[in-house]
């Protein structure tokens, strides 16, 4: 171990200040007037020789029997005010006790000295180099060389009588550390652990970090008891107070011979398994409650403590902890309450705990706790961060007519677990679908809630079947009422798997990538636009192909941005591995939607990511004309029976007679009421997918309602048919007025 030299005694003029470490550095004695008094040394039985003596202002060693002449030193204070040790008789340095004074100071020592026999011989330094007392290294002192003589004015360590203990007044056994060597030890220690203790962010790390740092620095073994559960933040607990042994660390078996305080019954015992009950109820008023409630540290030698152990380890295993100061019983409190409790471990082979280590277990209690109060709010955070995060973003993707969905979503670091990308998947009326993708600046608690609106606001506007450009543009002054600096891009697209076309809107998003049939990746030339929250700007849409077969890919730019590369080398690097994915599977065969959207997250290195990253893949299988029928029917009385023979032969083209019955009555009930208040021709459409969806359009916006008709009304029965015998039926407002449709299952 490294001393630092550190003196608490103000240097005198012409002398030199006592070495830390014990030993004297030979100086130069002033002249002093004939009768006057050199003060005595800090050693007890050496002394100055006084006036009249040969070889004056030299410092001779004590010979043997010196030591019982002088009045024994049984205590050494703390220093006082400026550095200057107080003396055990409150005096000033140099009265009172021997060797009070300093070295060749001008004081009078004022105490008994110790004789030194007048003429007496220097001792002369060991030839075999052997160390001094408390010396580190090699143990010589200074100016001392094997096989010559101490010269004048030093002290031979191995004489001089060890430096008492200032807590217990017993001398220092040759060899052991002085109390400011272990002092010094136990603040390196405790800087040390605090520091590892709270580079912990959760509760695993921070326990961890405690039992790593105290074994077997501080102690041979550690069980460390938490609440069950614990409380989050100001929340009172309810229940009775319980504790789980939540992690327990030993010295391993081979580094502990002595068996130390396992059981004999464990011939190798690699863990504490045997010390400590996995559960433990505190009884009010129990000797653990009191211990508990006392805060402090106490050793497990005391009535309150033994009486407390028995609860906390279970009856039969009391006996497995070692006998004496031992064993160091520290509570654990939190901000408001106890929350724990951590048991420090002794072996018999090594020295028992001290008083001032009660003063380091009650630090290492402190820092922990308070660490696990962090982390236990800290983990409440990310749970709610989470479980926002999770009710934004859609739980499943809905099956939609002609088209199949995959999505992935990556917050940005395990951290900040929340974010402003989304998207979203939204059935349309005409068996048609939306599909958007949006990021809000940020990956906060504040983009998330703002993410979540905009969300909300898109899925509103699209029931309402607007063109995608309208819906950016709404979109764009739903983000300037929530704030003047919420910005977000967005790309809203709509996909009509009857025509095999797709809309597009862009609003200073990434473009998508549409991969097609044979393996050719193409990014889509769409308009940028500016981002939403911007204001005043318009949005325009394009109307592209959208082949059978193809896969659109849509991101955010948190998929190909970051600190290594720009959006656009991005893309192209998108595009490239869309490429060489599709060229696995086949120029015949699009590859799986899931097993893409891996792929295109591979292409993401380590620290490569620096952004929330949310991906929504729709691959393009789109309804053959050949499986849609579609006819305009005057607002007239006859169009209902017009509509039932149409169904009738379309079901017969299709091979589907046995759905004949239902279909005209259902397909009667919804066109008599569409022509009852329409003005402009109705519309039919059947298609025959995976079930046969009919729908009727009407120019009249008002929304049909299920409601239960009375015995005595003529009508208000139809939608209660439909209701009965389709498998899903509903009704949706369009911009020029709304369509009814339900769906049969076939065969």
């Amino acid at each position: 171990m490294t001393e630092h030299p550190t003196s608490f005694d103000r240097p005198s003029t012409g002398a030199d200040p006592t070495d830390p470490r014990g030993a004297l550095l030979p100086a130069p004695v002033p002249p002093r007037a004939s009768g006057s008094a050199l003060p005595a040394q800090g050693r007890t039985g050496e002394t100055p020789p006084t006036a009249g003596e040969d070889s004056p202002g030299v410092f001779e060693h004590s010979q043997p029997g010196a030591e019982q002449a002088a009045e024994p030193d049984t205590h050494r204070p703390r220093p006082g005010a400026e550095g200057v040790p107080v003396q055990p008789d409150g005096g000033q340095p140099g009265g009172g006790q021997p060797g009070g004074g300093q070295p060749g100071g001008g004081q009078p020592g004022g105490g008994q000295p110790g004789g030194v026999p007048a003429g007496a011989a220097p001792r002369v330094a060991p030839s075999d180099g052997s160390a001094l007392d408390g010396m580190p290294g090699g143990g010589q002192a200074a100016g001392v060389r094997p096989g010559s003589e101490v010269p004048a004015g030093a002290t031979d360590r191995r004489d001089a009588p060890a430096e008492p203990d200032r807590r217990t007044g017993q001398p220092t056994a040759p060899g052991q550390p002085t109390p400011m060597q272990r002092d010094g030890d136990r603040l390196r220690f405790v800087g040390a652990a605090t520091r590892r203790i709270a580079r912990g962010m959760d509760l695993d790390e921070i326990v961890m970090g405690l039992c790593r740092a105290t074994v077997p620095t501080f102690a041979d073994a550690i069980l460390v008891y938490l609440r069950e559960p614990l409380p989050v933040g100001d929340e009172r607990p309810t229940g009775p107070l319980v504790l789980r042994l939540r992690r327990t660390d030993r010295i391993p078996a081979e580094r502990d011979t002595e068996g130390g305080f396992a059981p004999a019954a464990q011939p190798e015992p690699s863990e504490l398994e045997t010390v400590g009950a996995e559960l433990c109820e505190v009884r009010p008023g129990s000797a653990l409650a009191e211990v508990l409630r006392g805060v402090r540290p106490v050793f497990t030698d005391t009535p309150a403590a033994r009486a407390a152990l028995p609860e906390l380890l279970g009856e039969e295993r009391d006996f497995a902890l070692p006998d004496g100061r031992r064993a160091i019983l520290a509570p654990l409190r939190g901000r408001r309450r106890v929350i724990g409790a951590a048991l420090f471990l002794r072996g018999p082979e090594r020295i028992p705990f001290e008083a001032d280590d009660l003063l380091v277990a009650a630090q290492l209690a402190t820092h922990s706790a308070l660490g696990i109060d962090k982390a236990v709010l800290y983990g409440r955070e990310a749970y709610i961060a989470d479980e926002l995060q999770r009710t934004m973003l859609p739980e499943n993707l809905p099956r939609c007519t002609g088209v199949r969905l995959a999505s992935r979503y990556l917050p940005a670091a395990e951290t900040a677990r929340v974010g402003g990308d989304w998207y979203d998947a939204i059935p349309l009326p005409g068996s048609r679908v939306a599909l958007v993708v949006g990021d809000v600046m940020g990956h906060s608690m504040t983009s998330a809630a703002i993410m979540g609106q905009l969300r909300t606001t898109a899925q509103t506007l699209a029931g309402l079947d607007l063109p995608p450009q309208e819906v950016l543009h709404h979109l764009d002054e739903q983000a300037q009422r929530l704030g003047t600096d919420r910005m977000a891009t967005c790309l809203y697209a709509v996909y009509d798997p009857v025509s095999h076309r797709i809309t597009v809107a862009n609003a200073g998003h990434p473009p998508p990538v549409l991969l097609h049939l044979g393996g050719e990746a193409e990014v889509l030339r769409v308009p940028a636009g500016a981002p939403i929250g911007v204001g005043g700007v318009d949005f325009e849409a394009v109307e592209l192909d959208a082949p059978a077969g193809a896969t659109l890919l849509l991101y955010t730019d948190g998929l190909v941005e970051s600190r290594l590369r720009d959006v656009w080398t991005g893309i192209e690097q998108l595009r490239e591995r869309l490429a060489a994915t599709a060229q696995l599977t086949g120029p015949d065969h699009p590859p799986p939607l899931e097993a893409l959207c891996d792929e295109v997250l591979d292409m993401l290195g380590p620290g490569d990511r620096d952004d929330d990253i949310a991906l929504l893949a729709a691959r393009f299988d789109g309804i053959a004309p050949s499986d849609v029928s579609y006819w305009f029917l005057d607002p007239e009385d006859a169009a209902p029976g017009k509509a039932r023979r149409l169904a009738r032969r379309a079901l017969a083209r299709w091979g589907m007679e046995d759905l004949t019955d239902a279909v005209e009555l259902l397909v009667s009930e919804v066109v008599t009421n569409a022509v009852r208040y329409a003005s402009k021709p109705v519309t039919l459409r059947l298609l025959r997918t995976d079930v046969l969806r009919c729908e009727v359009g009407d120019d009249v916006p008002q929304l049909p309602r299920l409601r239960q008709a009375r015995a005595t009304d003529e009508g208000g029965r139809g939608l209660y048919l439909v209701n009965r015998l389709a498998r899903r039926w509903g009704a949706t407002r369009l911009s020029t007025g709304k369509v009814v449709w339900f769906e049969l299952n076939r065969g």
